[in-house]
C-alpha cells in the first residue's frame, strides 16, 4: 500500500477498510489522526487503529498500525476514541471490544449481538510508538450496572481536560431502548467515577455513538451519532447531529434542546471527531460512508475517507462548520477549466442564482428557493436503498456556494458554513457546468 502512504486534500484509506476518526489531536508540532482500520480487506472488520500525521492538516502521511488487539478486553477490536496530551506524553483512550460468541465461519465477526465492552487507555512517550502487549489498561471495567449503561453497547470515549480534572463522555443506551451518553471523572486519567447521564426522549436513535462535547467563543457544543435515527429504510438510518448546549461541569449537567442540526445534510458523513489546532480554532472531520469499494490498477482496493477539516464556531444557538484557512490555501491556484486540476482535485467559488444549477461532472447542485440542494442519481450505486437528493434547511445569510471537488466526494459549504452538504459520488466526469451562477472562480491545488 505504499502507493497511498502520501496523500493531500481528502484522507483516504491507506488500503482496505477505514471507518470512524479516532484520537484526533495536535501534538508534538504535528496532527495526528487515528482511524478505525481492518487492514486485510475492504470490509468492516476486528478494528485496529490506523494512524496519520500532517504539518498542516491537508497534506498527510499513513504511518502503519497504532493499536491492534493484544488482550482480552480488545481481543476482538480496538474501537473508537480519543487522544490528550497529559504532561507531554500523548493517552488513548478506546473501546475494547470481547466477542461472547464468535462467528465460527468468521472470526472477525460476532453472532446474536454477543459480546461486551470496557474502556481502556495506552500511553505513548513520543505519539508514534505504542507498546500494545504491555502499556494497556482497563480504565472502566464492563458496566454490570444497567441503570448507568449496556454492558454491550458503551463505547466512545472522549476525554477533556476541565477546569478542575479530565472528563469523559460515552456513548451509551438505556433499558427502555433510547440513546443516552455517560460522564465520568478523573483526577489521574486512570481511576473514573461514574457521575451522570443525559438523554432525550423517542425518536432520538436507540444507542448514541461518538459523542463529543466542547465550547467555542459562541457557546457550548454537542456532537453525537445516534443510531437508527432516520427509520425510513434507507441507507444509512445512522446520522450524525448537532446543537448548542448547556453544560455544568460541578454534577455534568447538560441540558439538551428539542432543536437540532445534521452534521451534514449530505446524509453521509458519520461518527464525527474534533480538536483544537495550533491556533486554537476547533476543528472537526468525519468519516465518509462510502457502499462500495474503489478498485484501481496496481493499487490496493479502498474503502473509506474522511471530510476536510472544518472549523466548528457556535453563533445564536447555530453551529456553524467553515473551510479550514488550510484547505483554501491549498485549493488556491486559480485555473480556468477544470480539466488543469489535473485530477487532484478543485474548488469552485460562486454566488447561485434562484432556478440555477451546476454539473459537476454528473453531481448535480441547483437552488430552489432558499435552500440548496443537490443530486447524485447519475454518479452513484444503483438501488432504491440509498438516497439520491438532498437539501438544506431553509438558509438565512446568502447564497455564496464554495465546492471542494473530489473523485469520490463533493463538499458543498454554503454561505461559508451556515450548512455543509457532502456526498460519496462514483464515475464523475471531469467536467463543469454552470447555469446561473455569477462570480464563478476555479481553483486547483497549489503546486
Amino acid at each position: 500500500m505504499e502507493e497511498n502512504r502520501k496523500q493531500r486534500g481528502h484522507l483516504k484509506a491507506p488500503g482496505n477498510w477505514i471507518n470512524d476518526p479516532n484520537g484526533f489531536i495536535y501534538y508534538g508540532g504535528k496532527y495526528h489522526l487515528f482511524y478505525q482500520y481492518f487492514p486485510y480487506a475492504p470490509v468492516w472488520g476486528t478494528m485496529h487503529w490506523g494512524h496519520a500525521v500532517s504539518d498542516d492538516l491537508v497534506n498527510w502521511e499513513h504511518v502503519g498500525v497504532s493499536l491492534f488487539p493484544t488482550k482480552y478486553g480488545d481481543q476482538n477490536g480496538c474501537f473508537s476514541g480519543s487522544a490528550v496530551e497529559d504532561n507531554g506524553k500523548m493517552a488513548l483512550f478506546y473501546t475494547g471490544v470481547h466477542y461472547l460468541e464468535t462467528d465460527p465461519e468468521n472470526i472477525h465477526q460476532n453472532i446474536h449481538d454477543r459480546f461486551e465492552a470496557c474502556q481502556m487507555m495506552i500511553v505513548s512517550e513520543d505519539g508514534m510508538h505504542f507498546d500494545n502487549f504491555n502499556g494497556k489498561k482497563v480504565i472502566i471495567p464492563t458496566i454490570q450496572d444497567k441503570s448507568i449503561g449496556n454492558r454491550a453497547d458503551t463505547r466512545d470515549p472522549k476525554v477533556w481536560k476541565g477546569r478542575d480534572g479530565w472528563y469523559m463522555v460515552l456513548g451509551s443506551r438505556s433499558e427502555n431502548g433510547r440513546g443516552k451518553i455517560l460522564f465520568y471523572r478523573s483526577d489521574d486519567l486512570v481511576n473514573w467515577s461514574y457521575v451522570n447521564d443525559v438523554s432525550k426522549g423517542d425518536g432520538w436513535g436507540w444507542m448514541w455513538e461518538c459523542p463529543d462535547y466542547f465550547e467555542t467563543e459562541g457557546g457550548q457544543v454537542l456532537v453525537f451519532s445516534p443510531m437508527r435515527f432516520l427509520q425510513d429504510g434507507k441507507w444509512e438510518e445512522n446520522q450524525a447531529i448537532c446543537m448548542t448546549v448547556e453544560f455544568k461541569e460541578d454534577g455534568c449537567e447538560m441540558d439538551l434542546p428539542d432543536r437540532y442540526q445534521y452534521l451534514d445534510y449530505g446524509l453521509d458523513l458519520y461518527a464525527p471527531q474534533s480538536t483544537t489546532d495550533k491556533d486554537g480554532r476547533r476543528v472537526l472531520t468525519a468519516w465518509l460512508r462510502m457502499p462500495e469499494t474503489v478498485e484501481e490498477e496496481g493499487k490496493t482496493p479502498w474503502r473509506g475517507m474522511f471530510c476536510l477539516p472544518r472549523v466548528v464556531e457556535a453563533k445564536n444557538g447555530h453551529v456553524y462548520f467553515r473551510v479550514h484557512p488550510n484547505v483554501k490555501k491549498l485549493y488556491s491556484r486559480q485555473i480556468m477549466d477544470v480539466k488543469e486540476a489535473g485530477g487532484k482535485g478543485y474548488r469552485v467559488s460562486l454566488l447561485l442564482e434562484e432556478g440555477g444549477y451546476m454539473d459537476v461532472g454528473g453531481y448535480r447542485v441547483f437552488r430552489r428557493g432558499n435552500r440548496i440542494c443537490t443530486d447524485r442519481t447519475g454518479v452513484f450505486c444503483e438501488g432504491d436503498d440509498y438516497r439520491m437528493t438532498f437539501e438544506t434547511p431553509a438558509i438565512q445569510e446568502g447564497y455564496r456556494l464554495e465546492l471542494y471537488v473530489d473523485e469520490h466526494m463533493v463538499e458543498v459549504y454554503v454561505n461559508d458554513g451556515e450548512y455543509v452538504v457532502s456526498n460519496a459520488v462514483y464515475g464523475m466526469a471531469d467536467e463543469l457546468s454552470v447555469c446561473g451562477g455569477r462570480e464563478v472562480k476555479l481553483f486547483g491545488m497549489e503546486d
